[in-house]
């Protein structure tokens, strides 16, 4: 590729609205330009990063066994009220009607279509197992569409779906889907961790993310440096602090606090560190009968750690949902006011919910049930009953003890760019996908699914690579992976011949250059492809061909290097490989 005959389109300045390094980088060197509120178009060099994702992805899927098709954007609302999602999937799901009143959607996930595709196309075991991908333009209407690429409502996406006789086989194409997974991250030259992660809104009860690490990624993960530990913080668990509950030491005495209502004002007033504290949190639980009031339940944990929702939503009792508790909600059943929320003294039609940690505290500070006043010295069984259930309900911390109990966890930030999920019969059993086993009997077909984020990719390896002067791509996802400058190409013969000969030589070696015969100034030059990130950079001048050299440099050296204008193919290759990073 020639630059004059592409399209170079970089700015000096980034939108006033890129709040994180992905979403200004991408837009000042020309990849991608905003339509609407998380609506892209994506320019040739955007375009060109993401063909290069898809096809390692299709590779990888290709050699996993993987079927490629490709499923509508367009999805009828009748297979969405079969699957229950209809109403369920919430705001997200962008609901429309054609000509003729019929409801449609636009897919933010193919569940539905390709279960239907199965129930059609598969009706016995001997066409089992089967794995079909896609790699298709979604929409989920966010709410807040923001940081460009990384959060918003159209993006690109792999999604495959595997369709097994027996949950053996679907454990096995999950096995095969992960290892995929493992090679197309690596492959991309990507830092990653694989993790456990919650199933969520997609259902069933295998998963695991794909997480790139980077400082600006929005999920917390948890993982031991020791071993091969790693979840997202939704899943991690959190073991108990103490080991066994101390005698009490203290007497239980209620003292004044006035205006204290957070925890550290709390551990403040009465000069005791937050752990010394117990936080009680009153949350109403959706009731199992339809048109009852919620039940009001108390979640106990340490001062010093935060409750994790995603645990809490799995507590028995809690699978229809649960939300804070009003203040009138508090007020009624707990005659207090939120701030002093405490387990001491309560009616034992109120639920209490204790943090292993907090199951084992001893002469602990908890709320009175009364304004601007603390127990102090609160222990289990003398001033208050047993929980009645203990459980993992928190965030892990840094440094926490590792669950297997060799090291201590750590916690680093990354991006989501790929998730897989056992399903199990959640979908199939909905939609009544069933095939004929062996004996000639219908039995339902065991399913997994499993998503890479394509457009999402560009912006999470943007944010794990970048410095002061723009991107700096890892040699795969590179839109060209080697720039050649000529310095006075529109005055030197000499420079031309140089470097045409170079980038055709280059071109027969299969590497992906470009020949940047635009006439710009070399600072120009320099800085628009330090921008657009291009791993390799050649610069070949009168001056230095005159003197038998020319410079070579990669994206993340702080100098250029002259070497031989002889050595120029063999010494940009060795700079290719290993692919730069």
């Amino acid at each position: 590729m020639r630059a004059s005959q592409f399209h170079i389109g970089t700015l000096k300045e980034a939108p006033s609205d890129a709040e994180i390094p992905s979403h200004r980088l991408m837009t000042r060197a020309g990849m991608i330009r905003k339509l609407a509120g998380g609506i892209y178009s994506y320019m040739p060099l955007g375009l060109r990063v993401i063909r290069k994702v898809e096809a390692i992805i299709r590779e990888e899927m290709n050699r996993a066994g993987a079927l490629e098709l490709l499923m509508p954007m367009v999805q009828p609302a009748e297979l969405w009220m079969e699957s229950g999602r209809w109403e369920q999937y919430g705001p997200e799901l962008l609901r429309l009607k054609d000509r003729h009143q019929r409801d449609f959607v636009l897919q933010p996930t193919s569940e539905e279509v390709i279960t239907d595709i199965a129930r059609n196309e598969i009706h016995s075991w001997r066409q089992l197992p089967k794995n079909f991908y896609h790699i298709q333009t979604k929409f989920r209407d966010e709410r807040r569409p923001r940081f460009g690429v990384m959060r918003g409502r159209e993006f690109t996406m792999k999604d495959a779906y595997s369709f097994d006789r027996d949950e053996a086989g679907a454990q096995k194409s999950y096995d095969a889907m992960y290892a995929a997974y493992m090679r197309i991250f690596a492959r991309m030259g990507l830092e990653f961790r694989a993790v456990a992660a919650d199933t969520g809104s997609i259902g069933g009860t295998r998963s695991h993310e794909f997480q790139v690490i980077a400082d600006t990624g929005e999920d917390l993960i948890v993982y031991n440096p020791a071993t091969q530990y790693a979840a997202n913080m939704e899943l991690a668990e959190a073991p108990g602090l103490i080991a066994e509950r101390a005698a009490p030491a203290e007497t239980l005495r209620k003292v004044a606090t006035p205006g204290a209502a957070r925890c550290e004002d709390v551990a403040a007033l009465l000069g005791v560190p937050a752990s010394k504290l117990v936080k009680t949190l009153a949350v109403a639980v959706e009731p199992e009968q339809a048109g009852a009031a919620p039940a009001v339940c108390l979640l106990l944990l340490r001062g010093d750690h935060e409750l994790n929702e995603i645990k809490a939503g799995k507590l028995p009792g809690f699978e229809r949902g649960f939300r804070f508790a009003s203040d009138q909600e508090v007020a009624e059943h707990l005659g207090c006011q939120p701030g002093f929320i405490g387990p001491v003294g309560l009616a034992r039609t109120v639920r209490v919910i204790a943090d292993r940690t907090v199951a084992n505290m001893s002469d602990f500070v908890c709320g009175a049930n009364q304004a601007d006043h603390h127990y102090a010295g609160a222990n289990w069984a003398r001033d208050l009953p047993e929980p009645d259930l203990v459980a993992d309900l928190r965030n892990v911390v840094d440094g926490d003890p590792a669950p297997d109990g060799s090291g201590r966890l750590a916690i680093q930030r990354g991006i989501e760019v790929g998730h897989v999920f056992f399903l199990g019969t959640k979908y199939s059993a909905a939609l009544k996908a069933t095939y004929l086993d062996e004996t000639g009997k219908p039995a339902l077909m065991q399913m997994g699914c499993y998503g890479i984020g394509v457009t999402r990719l560009l912006g999470a390896a943007i944010e794990q690579n970048h410095d002061a002067r723009g991107i700096v791509w890892p040699r795969a996802l590179a839109p060209f992976e080697v720039v050649i400058c000529p310095v006075g190409w529109g005055k030197s013969e000499a420079v031309r011949e140089a470097a045409s000969k170079l980038y055709e030589d280059l071109l027969a070696q299969g590497v992906d250059a470009i020949l940047d015969d635009r006439d710009e100034r070399p600072g120009v030059m320099f800085a628009d492809w330090e921008l657009i990130g291009v791993p390799v950079r050649v610069t070949i001048g009168d001056r230095g061909l005159k003197e038998g050299q020319i410079e070579l440099q990669g994206r993340r050296d702080a100098a250029a290097e002259k070497i031989d204008v002889a050595e120029a193919l063999p010494r940009t290759l060795e700079k290719l490989s290993p692919p730069t990073r």
